[in-house]
């Protein structure tokens, strides 16, 4: 392996506390009560569409779906890292896969306008070989794309690089990119998804646990 590549939200950061704040800033602003961070965890890493869904009980058709996911993004954005730090032994992967030679990167299906001030904050040295964002490329996650550019950034083939998520369409991109991919079962995981049923070559339960995978299996 000589790049592994992460998924961003629920795989690299936990940034559930401060996406869960900005849906309840949402709801109060619109006359509803707010929710628990255990409510509203399941449904970060599928994106604010979805967590204005599940806020909000209505779908896209909702004639003011569009306003209210307007409001949740630009509260978001005022306090994009207040409470947002990497997952519990990413620091320390991360010094690993610099000493043995390895890139890293992002892969994810946040905008740019939202994954580059948070990653200034999480990557403060620049290391990132890779970043890319939910509108670097013309598809998004499940498509291949996003993870075969961040290959070509990095100077990498795609059957050497590692691919980590916390979502089914995180394994159906790295998986139809060539990429070895692993469930981040630490990360957002709901009740209703099944990890176990989405094709990764493996599942880990910590950061560290994909040192094991850098090494011909």
């Amino acid at each position: 392996m000589r790049l592994v590549l992460f998924d961003l939200d629920g795989t690299f950061a936990d940034t559930a506390p401060d996406l869960s704040s900005a849906l309840n800033q949402t709801l109060e602003l619109n006359g509803h009560s707010p929710l628990s961070l255990e409510q509203i965890r399941p449904y970060v890493s599928h994106g604010g569409m979805a967590m204005i869904r599940a806020g909000f009980g209505i779908e896209p058709s909702h004639p003011e779906f569009d306003n209210y996911r307007q409001q949740f993004l630009d509260f978001y954005r005022q306090n994009i890292a207040l409470n947002t730090v990497l997952f519990p032994g990413m620091e320390q992967l991360l010094e690993r896969l610099e000493k043995l030679g390895i890139d890293w990167g992002i892969v994810t299906n946040k905008p740019a306008w939202l994954t580059d001030p948070l990653m200034q904050w999480l990557d403060p040295r620049r290391r990132a070989a890779s970043i890319v964002s939910g509108d670097t490329t013309e598809e998004r996650k499940p498509h291949p794309r996003p993870i075969l550019y961040a290959c070509e950034q990095a100077g990498v083939d795609p059957s050497a690089s590692l691919y980590i998520g916390d979502a089914e369409r995180d394994i159906q991109a790295g998986r139809a990119a060539g990429a070895t991919t692993l469930a981040a079962v630490f990360g957002y995981i709901g009740q209703h998804d099944h990890p176990e049923q989405w094709g990764a070559d493996g599942a880990i339960e910590h950061p560290l646990q994909i040192l094991e995978w850098l090494v011909p299996r």
